[in-house]
């Protein structure tokens, strides 16, 4: 079985074009639902599973107070499993073929508000030295690109074009998308390469954005960054990269962008994906309309 996890695994990195990340999840749903059939059933044979099993760990996994989507994530992670399984001719159906998705409630994402955005960038005092300059700049990209978390951690040097006033980010699934840089952007990227030249160690030189020590930026790190400079001029829950990304898209749309636009800045491959953003802009075109229209004088 060992061998057809390995497999699996390449298929998800060279077919699927998976970050190393999901991969990663993918893998762990798969060995942890490998594990509960070792204990439940003396028996790891995932090619002989049959869906009762499945709904058995579904249930261990709510008496466990998993959350639904946390399940519906790792019964994704299997449906691909065996969907692999199937493709490569190891069984003839998948166990989970008529299986629904568990109900889960929508999690309502809620933007940071212009003024929020104004206090971070323009009145917070960051220090001016690599840390302080660096700490604006990922603020300000995040805010004004809308890329991904990891996106930016990934950012190459070469991948950062003043001449076209672009940068290039590399997506999911490899998926490459140019997005353009505001003029306020630029000047803050020069300002950060001249002191990025002055560190005095770089290991990895072909990212844009390092840290002090000269190494690639982390998950955490960039998570912790947003959070910290956040938490001093919001009161809301989360405070997160994504949650400046959902800000790029709403504010987009509130100011009348076309959300087709705002789908291919975000990289997104549906307009079903965009679509979710569109809730506070529908909030702001409602009162637009109450506003303004003769019948509600």
């Amino acid at each position: 079985m060992e061998n057809f996890k390995n497999r699996f695994k390449d298929y998800l990195l060279l077919e699927k074009n998976y970050s190393l990340h999901t991969v990663a999840a993918y893998i762990n749903d798969v060995g942890f639902f490998e594990s509960f059939l070792s204990n439940a059933y003396d028996d790891d044979n995932l090619i002989a599973v049959n869906y009762n099993q499945i709904r058995s760990w579904i249930v261990s996994l709510s008496d466990d107070g998993i959350s639904n989507s946390s399940i519906n994530r790792k019964i994704s992670s299997l449906k691909s499993f065996y969907k692999f399984l199937l493709k490569t001719k190891q069984i003839d159906s998948s166990p989970l073929l008529k299986h629904k998705a568990l109900k889960s409630p929508k999690k309502i994402q809620i933007p940071f508000s212009e003024k929020e955005l104004d206090l971070v960038l323009n009145q917070i005092k960051y220090s001016n030295d690599f840390d302080g300059i660096r700490d604006k700049l990922i603020v300000d990209l995040f805010y004004t690109t809308g890329i991904r978390r990891e996106e930016l951690i990934n950012l190459k040097l070469q991948d950062v074009d003043l001449s076209s006033h672009t940068i290039k980010v590399l997506g999911k699934r490899n998926k490459e998308r140019i997005i353009p840089i505001l003029p306020i952007v630029e000047n803050q990227v020069r300002d950060y390469l001249s002191e990025r030249a002055q560190l005095q160690s770089i290991t990895d030189s072909g990212y844009f954005f390092l840290l002090l020590k000269g190494v690639k930026l982390n998950n955490s790190f960039v998570y912790r960054l947003i959070n910290y400079y956040f938490s001093n001029v919001s009161e809301k829950v989360k405070k997160s990269p994504h949650i400046l990304r959902h800000t790029f898209a709403t504010h987009l749309l509130n100011n009348g962008a076309d959300i087709n636009s705002v789908k291919e800045l975000l990289g997104h491959s549906s307009l079903a994906s965009t679509q979710v953003y569109t809730h506070n802009s529908l909030a702001e075109l409602q009162k637009v309309y109450n506003n303004a229209h003769p019948r509600n004088k």
